[in-house]
């Protein structure tokens, strides 16, 4: 399971996300990319090693995905969950949108994060992109950013998400409710813990009834709550184009690799075991 990292670690991982987001953007390969930015990595975080893995991972199985999950103790199971979707067929979620979603993440979590900002910023992230409320908050609540209380909640809201409104989930578990709760009750102790502030309760109860979409956005203005990257709705010419440039890169990364294990000179020994898998338990089989 990943850990809680060093300010320095997020740092790096912002320029990471947004170089490689900026450098896909021109139609670099993403091997090219991953060959070359890790020497641009301050080498005295962990990223540099993270990133050659992930070239590694990429040429084997021409995705980023399966690379983010085997590194599971570095990056986070919500940051594996939003790229794997950014890499699934048929999906609009693109993975410039996938990289600039991680780089702001990135940034937060190096700038005094607390568990009610990080976690509406991932919700919405979920809801606005659509990539399914069960995996995803499945995966967020594996992130170790979080105490236990808070991965009992989101638990719950995944159970409850669609039947309950959002903002009754935010407004119910917060400092709010229990001050209207005890202006009525003095003696009123709520039998669960409240997670969200005095500020976000009361956010969350005067969007009742509106599209969720709102509380997010009053949630940033109010209480400097990060953004979410909002998808570019776009159907042009110029669009497609560019839909079509990244399928040819993908389909010219596979027949290379398929190439290479026909003449048999695919050989993955030769990358060795990175330093930073070391401390990983061997496979079972």
């Amino acid at each position: 399971m990943s850990a809680v990292l060093d300010r320095e670690e997020y740092i790096e991982q912002a320029y990471f996300f947004r170089t490689f987001r900026e450098r896909l953007a021109e139609n670099v390969p993403s091997q090219e990319i991953l060959e070359q930015i890790h020497e641009e990595i301050l080498t005295t975080t962990r990223l540099p090693m993270a990133i050659q893995f992930l070239a590694t991972e990429l040429k084997h199985s021409g995705l980023l995905g399966t690379g983010f999950e085997v590194l599971k103790h570095y990056f986070t199971p919500f940051q594996t969950f939003v790229i794997q979707q950014a890499e699934k067929e048929n999906v609009k979620f693109t993975m410039l949108g996938a990289l600039l979603v991680l780089e702001r993440e990135a940034l937060y979590r190096a700038n005094q994060p607390t568990a009610p900002g990080l976690f509406v910023y991932q919700f919405e992230t979920i809801s606005r992109n659509r990539l399914g409320y069960n995996d995803g908050l499945t995966a967020m609540a594996k992130d170790p950013f979080y105490s236990e209380d808070w991965r009992i909640y989101i638990d719950t809201v995944r159970r409850q998400v669609g039947a309950i409104e959002f903002a009754d989930l935010v407004y119910y578990r917060s400092e709010f409710c229990v001050l209207e709760q005890r202006r009525r009750d003095p003696n009123f102790e709520p039998q669960l813990p409240p997670l969200f502030g005095e500020k976000e309760g009361k956010i969350a109860k005067a969007s009742r009834g509106r599209d969720p979409l709102f509380l997010f956005a009053a949630l940033q203005r109010q209480l400097g709550y990060p953004e979410v990257p909002r998808p570019r709705q776009r159907d042009d010419l110029q669009t497609r184009f560019e839909v079509i440039q990244t399928k040819m890169r993908e389909l010219e990364q596979r027949i290379k690799l398929v190439e290479g294990e026909l003449r048999g000179s695919v050989d993955l020994s030769q990358f060795g075991k990175p330093e930073i898998l070391q401390d990983l338990p061997p496979d079972d089989d």
